[in-house]
């Protein structure tokens, strides 16, 4: 069956802004505004006479989906900005109500928006939830301190953890996972629900022992965690992730390939989602072809951005993960390429 014909199955939002020119620090506004156009991939003179066309919800800017989010809008020929948001189910959240035209969101939580599970069924099924593309894979990442005696996934019971902020992915794929196993938040000596920027920080300072992260690698708070903290990247396998690949099919086996954090790092065996690329219905159709087409017509150059991105290919990229429908506008671009009938 092609993807065309397939049913749904499933702040750092703007710096602050500079002191007036007329007053001291005149130096630092302009400096400002140049770090912000750069930031934004805007030029000048678009900056100055027009608002951005597309606005694409990320994650946490220390996060690889803030990092897609600008080599998307590096990519396109119109305004576009890439800003931090809470994640996952909140972008999801935010394309529903209108608040985003596009949003990144991993797999997982795309499913159960489309179904309107879990936390999204107070909401019901998003029916107008559309998919455009996929993008890398994010294997569950657990990073432990060393002295804290977590030798494996099963030993986090009784441990200061970190399970990640609510509306993001890392804390949406931790509850599944948690369900999975039969555990509660009782069953850990702290649970927090610190935002994906703030774990590593207070691992280092020994205010958790442990902190999950759903992420395409590598990381730059996965690095900070083990070069500074005395932190490692522990396995997460066992008949209990058997099960649970078994039971949820957006999820797949995955590996964090071996030497990314330092010469002593393992292959790490995990599972993990995909980040997709998502959009409303009511999403501008020729906006989302423009963007399909800018990104596939200068894949070489997106893949660029990220080491994350390197195994992209359009097939996984207009297969893998998409619980909803495809864009019609991303739709009529696939069919133009004859990649889909």
């Amino acid at each position: 069956m092609s993807l065309a014909s397939s049913p749904p199955q499933t702040h750092a939002l703007f710096p602050i802004a500079p002191r007036s020119p007329q007053r001291p620090g005149h130096l630092l506004a302009g400096l400002w505004l140049l770090g912000a156009l750069l930031t934004f991939g805007l030029g000048p003179a678009a900056a100055q006479v027009e608002p951005p066309t597309l606005t694409i919800g990320t994650a946490s800017p220390s996060g690889v989906y803030y990092r897609t989010g600008r080599a998307i809008c590096r990519v396109i020929e119109v305004p576009c900005l890439a800003v931090g948001t809470g994640g996952s189910v909140a972008n999801l959240e935010a394309v529903r109500e209108g608040r985003l035209p596009m949003a990144l969101a991993q797999s997982d939580a795309q499913y159960r928006a489309v179904k309107g599970l879990e936390e999204f069924a107070g909401a019901g099924p998003d029916t107008d939830l559309r998919s455009v593309f996929s993008l890398h894979s994010e294997p569950f990442t657990l990073v432990v301190r060393r002295r804290a005696g977590i030798d494996r996934f099963q030993d986090l019971p009784g441990h200061a953890i970190n399970l990640g902020n609510p509306g993001s992915g890392q804390r949406g794929t931790m509850e599944v996972v948690m369900d999975t196993v039969g555990w509660t938040r009782s069953d850990f000596a702290q649970a927090s629900g610190l935002p994906a920027d703030q774990q590593a920080f207070e691992l280092c300072h020994g205010n958790i022992e442990a902190m999950v992260y759903t992420v395409g690698h590598p990381n730059r708070s996965v690095g900070n965690a083990i070069r500074l903290c005395d932190a490692r990247i522990i396995g997460v396998e066992g008949d209990v992730i058997e099960a649970l690949l078994a039971a949820h099919p957006y999820y797949s086996r995955a590996t964090i390939p071996a030497g990314l954090y330092g010469p002593d790092q393992p292959a790490i065996a995990t599972f993990g989602v995909r980040a997709t690329l998502i959009a409303s219905r009511d999403t501008d159709p020729g906006l989302v072809y423009d963007t399909v087409k800018a990104v596939f017509e200068h894949l070489p150059r997106f893949k660029d951005h990220h080491p994350a991105f390197a195994e992209l290919t359009p097939t996984l990229m207009i297969q893998e993960g998409l619980s909803a429908p495809l864009h019609e506008g991303a739709l009529r671009y696939y069919r133009e390429q004859g990649w889909l009938d």
